[in-house]
């Protein structure tokens, strides 16, 4: 059974990793059990949150503008993190997020992974829900504020080790970590050429655009252009 790993948790723009950003990083570093120092920041998406993100989180645009973009948090999160496992209620999530952001940074990041979901769905009544915050009523734990990152850390940090408590001896297997899996290559930056294309559309068109476009990658600001040219048309 692990018992020192990394509880972390992300609040992002969204579900996909591919298109999405990561907004805030909460983890807490467990040693022997026993819950020690945290991380904690607001990471810059570089464009406007919508309107479900911010309802959910409580986040908003005005505390991410003055934050780092991911290209200067993930280094310090790598160095928090370490080596050591990390754990998560659907823990590939958050690591498809944090795996492309080392990678885009110049930094592999291969890790073994806890999942408190995982269990839940092994250890819980097959018809009880399994969200994080459902998992955690039903072993009698509070979360102090859903949806945000350092609280989700701490709410399945306090989930695994309820879970190990109750069922660790009889299945111990159960509680050992596994690799985690998520291919990912280097996202180029974006070209002068595509970036005056898409400025010379959105200005064509008359449209408003909410991310910005120094920080988009080749494939991102391509999927914008083609979007609007399917929509609007060609200048």
């Amino acid at each position: 059974m692990i018992s020192s790993y990394v509880a972390v948790d992300l609040e992002t723009t969204g579900l996909d990793p591919k298109r999405d950003k990561i907004i805030e990083i909460g983890a807490v570093r467990v040693t022997k059990g026993e819950a020690g120092d945290t991380f904690e920041c607001f990471v810059n998406p570089y464009r406007s949150l919508e309107e479900r993100v911010i309802s959910l989180t409580g986040i908003t645009d005005s505390q991410l503008n003055q934050a780092e973009g991911i290209e200067t948090v993930i280094g310090r999160f790598l160095d928090f993190a370490g080596n050591l496992p990390i754990l998560g209620h659907h823990v590939i999530f958050d690591y498809s997020f944090l795996k492309r952001a080392a990678v885009n940074s110049g930094s592999g990041y291969e890790r073994q992974g806890i999942d408190t979901l995982k269990l839940a769905r092994k250890f819980m009544p097959e018809d009880t829900p399994k969200s994080l915050s459902a998992a955690c009523r039903y072993f009698g734990i509070e979360i102090k504020q859903s949806h945000r990152a350092l609280c989700d850390a701490f709410a399945a940090h306090e989930l695994y080790q309820a879970m190990k408590r109750e069922f660790g001896q009889a299945k111990s297997e159960a509680f050992d970590s596994d690799v985690l899996i998520y291919k990912v290559k280097k996202e180029q930056p974006a070209s002068n050429r595509q970036k005056e294309h898409l400025q010379d559309l959105l200005k064509y068109h008359k449209i408003a655009l909410s991310v910005q476009l120094d920080h988009l990658s080749r494939n991102e600001i391509s999927r914008i252009t083609d979007k609007i040219i399917a929509q609007y048309g060609r200048i």
